[in-house]
């Protein structure tokens, strides 16, 4: 069951789980805070802590506030565009031939019909992205299940506006943001790992944690890292 507290201009949503320690967090994109707490303490506890933790909460609020935001894409001739942490410039070419994509060390070249608009363009562009990645996904999923000792049923790929990647640990499925196509591989992999780790411990508790060092041990930095996009 989850709560929610209002401390000055914050709110916070309390839930109670089977933790030793309370976890606070601010997440992406507006600032939403969260409180876990272990499933015996009480509310007026639960607000006293937060309490004391309000500058540092504002200061996570500020900085997600300052973030410096991709611009959206229009897909036009020399725009920047990103694919695996790499910046390229963007060249548009208009042919009556099937639309496609092609890549070289400096530039990305869209083809696509005379007259194609906004939408077909980002059409065309978010398929690639797409083919790019289930190129790569299960190359990571392949490498990550013996060492783990799972087995993923299935993944999926998805636009995501606030996760990098979901677990269903029940049906053995994970789900991948594809913005990440647009990332340096190893956060990629980080968050591949993150996700297959969930099919093992399904909570962000204290196990999970020890797993995640275990496997991943630079697991801070690459979320520190996804953390300014």
């Amino acid at each position: 069951m989850t709560e929610v507290v209002t401390i000055e201009d914050i709110s916070i949503s309390v839930t109670r789980k089977d933790i030793k320690h309370v976890h606070l967090s601010v997440h992406p994109p507006e600032g939403r805070v969260t409180l876990s707490v272990p499933t015996k303490t009480c509310l007026k506890v639960a607000r006293a802590f937060a309490t004391t933790r309000l500058n540092w909460i504002r200061k996570q609020q500020d900085k997600l506030r300052n973030q410096t935001r991709e611009a959206a894409r229009e897909f036009i001739e020399r725009e920047s565009h990103y694919l695996w942490g790499r910046r390229y410039l963007l060249t548009v070419m208009e042919r009556d031939t099937k639309p496609c994509v092609t890549i070289d060390h400096k530039r990305i070249t869209l083809t696509v019909r005379p007259g194609s608009d906004y939408a077909k363009r980002a059409s065309v562009i978010h398929a690639w992205h797409k083919s790019l990645l289930h190129e790569f996904i299960p190359t990571l999923i392949r490498k990550w299940e013996p060492r783990l000792g799972v087995q993923v049923r299935a993944y999926f790929l998805q636009r995501m506006k606030t996760r990098w990647g979901s677990c269903n640990h029940r049906a053995g499925h994970i789900r991948i943001n594809t913005e990440l196509v647009k990332k340096p591989k190893d956060l990629v992999e980080y968050v591949v790992v993150h996700e297959m780790l969930h099919l093992i411990e399904p909570s962000h508790n204290e196990r999970y944690f020890a797993l995640l060092s275990d496997h991943f041990p630079t697991w801070r930095e690459a979320r520190a890292e996804l953390s300014k996009y």
